[in-house]
């Protein structure tokens, strides 16, 4: 009878499990609308007895267009996490003290970037500094006694009194002209102010901070948009700080950044290194014996191989450990008995953990790859006590950023934070299939295909062909927030990683240079060409392009080449038109000269035939122009230079300019605007036949 029982029971459960009434509700599309409901997760950060994790979660309020950031908890075995700020400011870069009873982070809540400390056990937050303009990255000291931190003073000044009364002074004066004497007068967002960025050291109880670099002219750390961690370090007994940067008064050109070392206690800035290419991200083994850091070999050019490099201290020859493997270090760290480190490396649309050993030559994958952890990116990697797991943020095709654990070989892996959950659970976010095909010359590229929402193969669907920015960049098999706005709107996405992408070798990244209009073009024709051919559900004659930076140039370049008609319409972000005026609008001058082989001056024809504005007499796509007036990486003139041409051509165009935004449109109605105005500029070409959607009314 009980057998029975059982027998019916389970037959029951098998056709609730199949019964189209018990299915789960159908998802929604995910659309630029409510792109603000996804949270960031990151900066996660071990504890030093490996049971807990402190994190950063960060919430939209698009109602007031604005972010907040707090600082959470969670066992590093799983469990309820706990908030530990709740501040209305932003709160962010948790760092535990050595003994792990104190939790330091950042927060804006008295006005500027200031480090406060907190216990673990939870309390009031402490306020340790009160540093003009605020402070930038901060590590404890080795006894925790300490903090070691990044601040912006005026060189000249004797002291922290003379900084606030310049300010001061300057908020006064009612003349607002700037005068520049050299260059790297910008940067990205920013005009020089005549500050530099120094690193202070100050007691955890709070005082006044103790420049530990005086007399420096440049910043002491160079500014790095992908930044592989913090650009400096202690000794284990906590006597040296060791740090990267660029002191070359040519900062718009050199490119030539080396490893520092300055006593704690004060004393003279020596430089340990001389290579004339970049070395980065000091770190010192555990047993104070040897010092690793990044290092390329080619001067001048910002996206040449990083390898690990060790040398023994005090001034041992620096040996690569990584000579052998094509692929560039990303972040890294040592093991805890100082035999081997772990490091970061983009590798096949993947960001994986790798590990060497001090003597070099066996480079071992740990966590991702083939293995269990499976593909995306596998990032703020982290080691438990004696190595014997792992945490890191993880980001595959189909969800955004959550932290996960591992074991020592990087299987076993566990989420141990679900803070977008909902969002997977209403939305659609969909998955990537990836293909191989020819590109220019035989080349294999490595390409990805996304399906629309609700996909019926005896439809036909329009396609958009995601171009990434860089060039030296890679597309990964990770979650973009854009994947699941067009597929949710009933678009294929395709996106590839042609010529000039990292993460496939040396090669193919350098195959771009001097030759953004050639071989990587071929490449990503060549790859729409492949996908149509293998998916007749995909129209022909309905794919358009679009790109940021990079990608943007691509899409200016396109509108002039593109007689086989293969593109019905653009859209190009940030994108340059001329390269003679981006050059001299540009500010990192070291870009453009490794690029297209030199100065304009030096170089005419190159930089004449590689700009789109060109071509006007061949424009004839409806083209999507879109810019931030604060982008001086690349000026607003390209955008201008653009939209200028094909008004004046009569081609189907329109121009988006944001005053308050730079080379990233990041405040969330901004972001939402701007996803919103891509999406309908693809739906009136792609499916209205140009009838511009009506503007909703009230």
């Amino acid at each position: 009878m009980t057998r029975a029982l059982l027998i019916a029971a389970l037959c029951m459960f098998v056709l609730m499990v199949v019964s189209p009434e018990a299915a789960p509700e159908e998802k929604q599309p995910w659309t630029p609308e409510v792109l603000w409901k996804l949270k960031g997760v990151g900066d996660p950060q071990l504890s030093p007895n490996g049971k807990w994790i402190a994190y950063v979660v960060t919430v939209t309020d698009f109602d007031e267009n604005s972010r907040n950031s707090d600082i959470w908890v969670v066992s590093a075995d799983g469990g309820e996490p706990r908030r530990m700020t709740t501040s209305e400011k932003g709160d962010s870069s948790p760092r535990w003290s050595p003994d792990g009873g104190r939790i330091a982070f950042l927060s804006s809540r008295s006005g500027s970037r200031q480090v406060h400390v907190i216990p673990f056990s939870g309390g009031e937050a402490v306020k340790i500094t009160d540093f003009p303009g605020g402070v930038g990255e901060t590590m404890w000291t080795r006894d925790g006694k300490g903090f070691v931190f990044t601040g912006r003073v005026y060189a000249d000044c004797p002291d922290l009194d003379c900084v606030k009364e310049r300010d001061e002074e300057k908020e006064k004066k009612k003349v607002s002209a700037m005068v520049h004497k050299r260059l790297l007068y910008r940067h990205w967002n920013t005009y020089e102010d005549g500050k530099v960025q120094h690193l202070f050291h100050i007691s955890a109880d709070g005082g006044e901070p103790r420049d530990l670099t005086p007399g420096l002219g440049f910043d002491a750390l160079t500014y790095w948009l992908g930044s592989a961690g913090r650009e400096y370090d202690l000794s284990p007994d906590g006597k040296t700080l060791y740090f990267a940067g660029k002191q070359d008064p040519d900062q718009a050109v050199s490119y030539n950044e080396d490893i520092w070392v300055v006593p704690v206690e004060g004393g003279e800035v020596r430089r340990i290194t001389d290579n004339p290419a970049a070395d980065s991200h000091p770190r010192v083994s555990p047993c104070g014996k040897y010092l690793a850091y990044r290092a390329t070999r080619r001067p001048g050019y910002e996206s040449d191989r990083y390898e690990l490099v060790v040398m023994e201290l005090p001034g041992g020859e620096p040996r690569s450990l990584t000579d052998g493997l094509d692929r560039s270090v990303g972040g890294f760290f040592w093991a805890h008995d100082g035999k081997r480190l772990y490091f970061e490396a983009e590798d096949t649309a993947d960001i994986n953990l790798f590990s060497v050993s001090v003597k070099g030559g066996d480079v071992k994958t740990v966590v991702g790859g083939e293995g269990p952890a499976g593909r995306g990116y596998h990032l703020s990697v982290g080691a438990g006590p004696k190595d014997k797991f792992f945490i890191y943020r993880y980001r595959p095709a189909n969800h955004y950023y959550e932290i996960f654990r591992c074991d020592s070989k990087g299987k076993k892996p566990r989420q141990l934070t679900f803070v977008n959950r909902e969002i997977y659970e209403t939305y659609h976010i969909p998955d990537a299939e990836q293909l191989w095909f020819e590109g220019a010359g035989g080349t294999q590229v490595h390409g990805f295909l996304i399906k629309p929402m609700d996909f019926d193969p005896s439809k036909k669907y329009p396609m958009l062909v995601r171009i990434h920015g860089g060039p030296q960049q890679m597309f990964g098999y990770a979650y973009r927030t854009e994947y699941g706005v067009f597929s949710g709107a009933g678009y294929a996405v395709f996106f590839c990683n042609p010529r000039g992408s990292t993460g496939y070798g040396q090669e193919l990244c350098d195959g771009i240079r001097g030759d953004w209009g050639g071989k990587v073009i071929e490449d990503i024709k060549s790859g729409v060409r492949h996908v149509l051919g293998a998916n007749p559900w995909i129209d022909p004659g309905k794919v358009g392009a679009w790109g940021g930076s990079y990608g943007g140039f691509v899409c200016n370049w396109l509108q002039g080449h593109n007689e086989d008609g293969m593109f019905s319409v653009l859209v190009s972000h940030a994108g340059e038109a001329d390269q003679w005026s981006a050059y001299g609008s540009t500010e990192e001058l070291w870009f453009p000269e490794w690029e297209l082989l030199g100065t304009p001056w030096d170089n005419t024809d190159l930089y004449d035939e590689l700009s789109p504005i060109r071509y006007a007499a061949n424009f004839s796509t409806p083209h999507l122009i879109i810019h931030g007036e604060l982008d001086y990486r690349v000026p607003i003139t390209g955008g201008e230079q653009m939209f200028t041409a094909l008004q004046r051509l009569g081609v189907p165009s329109k121009m988006i300019r944001f005053p308050d935004e730079d080379h990233w449109i990041l405040q969330p109605q901004n972001s939402a605007f701007w996803y919103r105005s891509i999406l309908d500029w693809f739906d009136q070409w792609l499916k209205n036949d140009g009838r511009e959607k009506e503007a909703e009314t009230e």
